[in-house]
Formats: C-alpha cells, structure tokens, sequence
C-alpha cells in the first residue's frame, strides 16, 4: 500500500460500505442539491443551450462519504466563450480562471463555481507546463483524472450519477486506484503521485499495489513540475488531518529524495538524545505532537509550525561527529538547519515571511535547554521572548513537541520546567510589555544626551541601551542617562 512501501496489499473492499454508499447514493446526492441549489439552475441553463455539465471530482466523492462540500468544481462540452456566454446575466462575477485550461471562474450568491471544458492534460517529457488537449465528452474527461475516486461525476441538471471506472468501490475500499494505467496517468502530470501521498494524509487511503510501483519506478518524473506546484501539494499534504502516514509515503517511494531531500537523509542519522528513535522518526513525532498542541493557536492548522516541526533537524546529519568514547554529537545542529530549512524553502518559492518564520524556529528550537532547572535570569527570559517575537508561541509549542522521550519521568520533568519558564515570561510581560522592549531612550533622545548626530555611533548606543534594558529591565530616564553618559565616556 502506498502507506508503505514494505507493504503493498490494499486491504479488501468493505462489502458493507459498498452497500451502504450505494443504498445512500440517492439520498446524499439529493442532499448535495438541497445544500447547493446553484446545481439546478445552472444545468438547466447548460441545458437549455444544448451543453452538457456535470459536478465532478472531489465534491462528488466528499458528498458520497458525508464530508462537507465547500468547492465546486465542474466540466462541459461548452468551451470557455460559450461557458461565459450561457452564465452571462446569471452568474453575479465570472473571471478567468485559466482560460487556456479551458476554466472559467464564477460566483452566484455565496457559491464559488469553477467550470471547466472537457479536457486531457499531458506533458511533454522536457516541459515543466502542461499541454491541454480538449476533449469532446465525459467518459474521456473522467479516465484522465488523476484517481478512481475523484472521476465520479453527477450530470446535471438530473443528479445522474456517472461511475465508469469502480470510484464507488475504491472509495469503500478507501484505495486510490487510477482510471487508466498509473504510468500513463504519472505520465501525463507528475504531480499526481504527490497527490497520492496527500490522499493518505487527508482522507486515509491507501494506495492500490501498481500505483505505488508506478511512483517508485517514476519518481524522478516529478522533476520536470515547477516548484511553486510541488510546493502547493506539499502545502496540502502538511495541512492534512494526518500528515505523517503522506510523508512516508513520499519518503517510501523516492519522491521525497527529489522534492524534500532533507527528509529521508534523517533516517541515517541516530538523535543523541531520543536513542530509541532515528532523528526520521523522531521528527515525525515532533510533527504529530506540535499539531496536537496547535489548539493554542488562533487559527489552525497552521503551516508555520507543521514545517517548523519537521524540518527542525535537518541540520544534523551535516553536523554529526563521534566522539573517542563512541557517543555521537550534533553540535549547531540548530544553526546548519535553520540555512538549510532557509534553502530548501527558497527552492520551493516558498514567500520570504514564512521562510524567514520556519528557519527562525529552527534556530532556536534548542534555545530552552540552556534554561537548565530554571535558573534563567531576568534578562535571559527578556532575551529569549525577544529573540522569539511574534514566533514565541509558536517557539512554545515547537520546544514541547521536541519531547519524545519515552522516560516518563524526563518528560514530565521537561514539562514543569517549561511550565515555570511561561509562567515567568508571563510574570515580567504583565511587568514590562516584553513583546515591545526597547531601550529606555529612543535615537532622538540619545543624539540630544551625546550630542551627536545621526550615524553609526547612535546605533551602537542604541544597541547598549538595548542590552542595558535587557540585563535591568526598565530604568528610569535619569538613570539611563547617566549609563549611556558612562558608557559613551568609557567609549
């Protein structure tokens, strides 16, 4: 299965779920109606012009298994100009989605459309873009999408339900199974094997035995996509219910090795502190236990974080020495990652706010362990929720995950020492606003005491202050003079 390349039998199809899809078949699909009613006055209209429409894809297959349906999405006969023409004094917008795919955008009330021709995508080997063939009827459209149980279809405007290729037993059978041959279907758009991996962790399915052979034989294929699409489907994977078992499945099959290659070089590696776990598996602990804890977030799931908690080690396997006695170290394994995590994530064009945010956590995730058994001073905490900025929640949660020790008693002990380190940066932000900190006395006010003007020299005093506000906490302004006047004549 596509879990797992070292297993690869599909559990057998669930008789009952079969059953009981298809004795709901009906009534789900008459609930998608009375829950979308768009459906039916946009196939009349389709209709009406002598097209034909049909809702495919993932909508179709949440509505079977009683998933919410947000996303529309739908394919015709009509091409983009006759789409705009039939919905023109209908729709509330439209907009080109991507024309030359054959998709036009809509909106109707609080409805999101997306209607698409028929069509077929297929790669030429040396491209990096999709070449778009249109197709001329349904059954076509249906065999090049990318599995069986996203090739369902519902024509409208009469709710039938279109099954060519077995999607309704694949989707009790939860297997991801392709309408035409996998070397075909990965053939034809790479991507689709990275799409697998995310079905693993969004919907929990498996992978049907040549589909994973396809990917192992075809993972190199995957480089012709442009990063910005690999970079996208890793987004979703990540963002999923349960990331891990579509990581493995990336790592599994070779995919990894080309988009995340920083990933499976950790299964080489032993983490000197978690010695019954390889630095691989730790990491994918750290994930599991950091989206656990991102209920104390605002909003979730959150991307940040999940890359964050797993590429927080990438760093030791350029790090790693060994020691006369035999032990192993991973000295800046912090700082070697954080450049890592930084060029992978450059490489995707991931945006610079979340690089800069990921690579930030990633050097300071070790930060806490020179806290000890809480012997941080003052200014070590104002330092360390500094450092953090906005990231200190975050920084929170990543420091609690990166607990994977099986001994019940380090773990509970790491856990009362973080515990007692939020609560004294709880204690001095009440006290100081430490989120804001500044020095006690601003530029202006430094070149009026020194009686210089703007350069170099004001920065540095401005650092001094800085470092004076960090070690005393808030000084009253004559003492602040009086330090900078001190340090400024010291100077």
């Amino acid at each position: 299965m596509c879990a797992s390349i070292r297993d690869v039998t599909a559990s057998p199809i669930d008789s009952t779920l079969v059953a009981e899809l298809t004795a709901h078949e009906t009534t789900r699909l008459d609930e998608l109606r009375a829950n979308h009613p768009v459906l039916t006055d946009l196939g009349a209209r389709f209709s009406d012009a002598g097209q034909e429409i049909a809702l495919v894809g993932g909508p179709v297959r949440d509505a079977l298994l009683g998933r919410a349906v947000t996303d529309l999405d739908f394919t015709t006969s009509a091409s983009p100009e006759q789409i705009e023409a039939i919905v023109e004094g209908w729709a509330d917008t439209t907009w080109d989605v991507g024309r030359a795919f054959g998709t036009i955008g809509v909106r109707k009330g609080a409805e999101m459309l997306e209607i698409t021709t028929y069509r077929a995508d297929e790669y030429d080997p040396e491209s990096r873009k999709p070449v778009v063939a249109f197709g001329t009827n349904l059954s076509d459209d249906l065999a090049r999408r990318d599995f069986t149980v996203n090739a369902m279809a519902v024509r409208l405007p009469d709710l039938e339900f279109v099954d060519v290729h077995g999607g309704l037993d694949d989707l009790a059978d939860r297997t991801l199974r392709t309408p035409i041959g996998p070397d075909v279907s990965f053939g034809d758009d790479p991507l689709r094997m990275m799409r697998a991996a995310r079905f693993v962790g969004q919907l929990g399915f498996l992978c049907a035995p040549d589909v994973t052979e396809a990917m192992v034989a075809m993972a190199d294929r995957i480089e012709i996509v442009s990063a910005e699409r690999v970079r996208d489907e890793l987004n979703k994977l990540l963002l999923s219910d349960h990331p891990v078992q579509g990581l493995r499945v990336l790592v599994d099959t070779g995919l990894a090795e080309r988009v995340l290659p920083e990933l499976p070089a950790l299964q080489l590696e032993r983490d000197e502190h978690h010695r019954h776990k390889d630095v691989y598996e730790h990491s994918l602990t750290v994930l599991e236990q950091a989206i656990e804890l991102e209920h104390r977030l605002d909003e979730r799931p959150d991307l940040t974080i999940r890359l964050a908690a797993l590429l927080h080690d990438i760093g030791k396997p350029r790090t790693r020495r060994f020691t006369g006695d035999g032990q192993v170290t991973f000295h800046h394994h912090d700082v070697v990652g954080a450049k890592l995590a930084r060029k992978r994530m450059r490489a995707l064009r991931y945006p610079n706010e979340i690089t800069d945010d990921v690579s930030t956590l990633v050097e300071l995730h070790l930060r806490f362990h020179g806290y000890g058994s809480g012997e941080w001073t003052d200014s070590a905490v104002r330092r360390y929720v500094r450092d953090a900025g906005p990231l200190l929640e975050r920084l929170h949660i990543l420091t609690r995950a990166d607990s994977t020790t099986r001994n019940q008693r380090k773990a509970l002990r790491l856990q009362r020492t973080y515990d007692d380190l939020e609560t004294r940066i709880a204690q001095l932000e009440a006290q100081e606003e430490l989120q804001s900190i500044r020095p006690d006395l601003d530029g202006n006010r430094i070149m009026e005491v020194l009686g210089i003007g703007p350069g170099r020299e004001v920065g540095e005093a401005y650092r001094f202050l800085l470092d004076l506000r960090m070690d005393r906490g808030p000084l009253p302004e004559d003492q602040a003079i009086e330090a900078l006047r001190a340090w400024w004549a010291a100077r």
